[in-house]
Protein backbone atom coordinates (compact mmCIF):
# COMPACT_ATOMS: atom_id res chain seq x y z
CA UNK A 1 0.00 0.00 0.00
CA UNK A 2 1.44 3.38 -1.23
CA UNK A 3 1.93 5.67 1.81
CA UNK A 4 2.73 9.81 1.32
CA UNK A 5 3.69 11.73 4.35
CA UNK A 6 4.18 15.14 4.06
CA UNK A 7 6.04 17.77 6.81
CA UNK A 8 7.80 20.93 7.37
CA UNK A 9 5.04 23.49 7.13
CA UNK A 10 4.59 26.15 9.40
CA UNK A 11 4.21 29.86 10.05
CA UNK A 12 6.76 31.91 8.77
CA UNK A 13 7.07 35.73 8.24
CA UNK A 14 7.51 37.08 4.76
CA UNK A 15 10.70 36.78 3.35
CA UNK A 16 11.48 33.89 5.48
CA UNK A 17 12.06 30.25 4.44
CA UNK A 18 10.96 26.82 4.63
CA UNK A 19 11.79 22.95 4.02
CA UNK A 20 8.89 20.29 3.48
CA UNK A 21 9.49 16.66 3.17
CA UNK A 22 7.49 14.21 2.07
CA UNK A 23 7.95 10.95 2.50
CA UNK A 24 6.63 8.00 0.25
CA UNK A 25 6.55 4.07 0.79
CA UNK A 26 4.96 1.20 -0.52
CA UNK A 27 6.30 1.98 -3.77
CA UNK A 28 9.68 1.90 -5.58
CA UNK A 29 10.08 5.48 -5.17
CA UNK A 30 13.33 6.08 -7.61
CA UNK A 31 10.79 5.29 -10.47
CA UNK A 32 8.60 7.81 -10.38
CA UNK A 33 7.78 11.38 -10.73
CA UNK A 34 7.01 13.69 -7.81
CA UNK A 35 5.32 16.65 -7.69
CA UNK A 36 4.68 19.42 -5.19
CA UNK A 37 1.07 21.26 -5.34
CA UNK A 38 -0.33 23.76 -3.57
CA UNK A 39 -4.70 24.85 -2.55
CA UNK A 40 -5.19 28.06 -0.82
CA UNK A 41 -8.43 28.56 0.48
CA UNK A 42 -10.92 29.40 -2.10
CA UNK A 43 -8.91 28.12 -4.91
CA UNK A 44 -8.09 25.54 -7.05
CA UNK A 45 -5.17 23.32 -6.49
CA UNK A 46 -2.55 24.39 -8.38
CA UNK A 47 0.68 22.77 -9.64
CA UNK A 48 3.93 24.32 -7.61
CA UNK A 49 7.09 21.42 -9.11
CA UNK A 50 7.77 18.70 -9.72
CA UNK A 51 10.80 16.26 -10.82
CA UNK A 52 11.05 13.19 -13.35
CA UNK A 53 13.53 11.10 -14.48
CA UNK A 54 15.53 12.48 -17.92
CA UNK A 55 18.31 10.32 -19.43
CA UNK A 56 20.89 8.44 -17.64
CA UNK A 57 20.91 9.88 -13.43
CA UNK A 58 19.54 13.51 -15.08
CA UNK A 59 16.33 14.66 -13.45
CA UNK A 60 13.94 17.31 -15.29
CA UNK A 61 12.59 20.02 -12.60
CA UNK A 62 9.68 22.61 -13.50
CA UNK A 63 8.29 24.88 -12.09
CA UNK A 64 5.67 27.47 -11.65
CA UNK A 65 6.32 31.02 -12.75
CA UNK A 66 5.27 32.35 -9.34
CA UNK A 67 7.70 30.56 -7.49
CA UNK A 68 10.56 29.99 -10.12
CA UNK A 69 13.85 31.46 -8.38
CA UNK A 70 12.13 30.63 -4.76
CA UNK A 71 11.82 27.08 -4.30
CA UNK A 72 13.82 24.20 -5.46
CA UNK A 73 12.68 20.87 -5.83
CA UNK A 74 14.86 17.99 -4.78
CA UNK A 75 14.85 14.49 -4.17
CA UNK A 76 16.86 11.59 -1.91
CA UNK A 77 15.69 8.04 -3.64
CA UNK A 78 18.33 6.65 -0.71
CA UNK A 79 15.60 7.99 1.72
CA UNK A 80 12.55 7.67 -0.57
CA UNK A 81 12.10 11.47 0.66
CA UNK A 82 10.75 14.87 -1.95
CA UNK A 83 11.68 17.98 -0.98
CA UNK A 84 10.85 21.45 -1.65
CA UNK A 85 13.28 24.71 -0.05
CA UNK A 86 11.51 27.65 -0.23
CA UNK A 87 13.07 30.74 -0.04
CA UNK A 88 11.76 34.40 0.04
CA UNK A 89 8.47 33.45 1.03
CA UNK A 90 5.13 35.90 0.38
CA UNK A 91 1.91 35.76 1.86
CA UNK A 92 0.54 34.61 -1.70
CA UNK A 93 2.45 32.08 -1.13
CA UNK A 94 0.10 30.98 1.77
CA UNK A 95 -1.78 27.59 1.45
CA UNK A 96 -2.05 23.76 2.21
CA UNK A 97 0.62 21.96 0.26
CA UNK A 98 0.76 18.35 -1.21
CA UNK A 99 2.77 16.00 -2.81
CA UNK A 100 1.40 13.82 -5.28
CA UNK A 101 3.30 10.54 -6.56
CA UNK A 102 3.27 10.11 -10.19
CA UNK A 103 1.96 13.31 -11.24
CA UNK A 104 3.87 16.52 -12.76
CA UNK A 105 1.68 17.74 -15.82
CA UNK A 106 4.33 20.57 -16.44
CA UNK A 107 6.50 17.95 -17.63
CA UNK A 108 4.11 15.49 -19.37
CA UNK A 109 3.24 13.10 -16.30
CA UNK A 110 -0.64 13.41 -16.12
CA UNK A 111 -1.37 10.41 -13.80
CA UNK A 112 -1.47 10.62 -10.21
CA UNK A 113 -0.82 7.42 -7.99
CA UNK A 114 -1.27 8.81 -4.60
CA UNK A 115 -1.48 12.42 -2.64
CA UNK A 116 -0.39 13.17 0.61
CA UNK A 117 -2.51 14.50 3.19
CA UNK A 118 -0.79 17.87 3.30
CA UNK A 119 1.36 20.26 5.36
CA UNK A 120 0.09 24.19 6.32
CA UNK A 121 2.24 26.85 5.07
CA UNK A 122 1.45 30.43 6.49
CA UNK A 123 3.08 33.37 5.60
CA UNK A 124 2.39 36.60 7.72
CA UNK A 125 3.67 40.10 6.59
Amino acid sequence: QVQVVESGGGLVEAGGSLRLSCTASGLTFADYTMGWFRQAPGKEREEVSCIRWGSGPTYYAAYADSVEGRFTISRDNAKTTLYLRMVSLKPEDTAMYYCAVGLCPMLGVPDVVKWGQGTQVTVFS
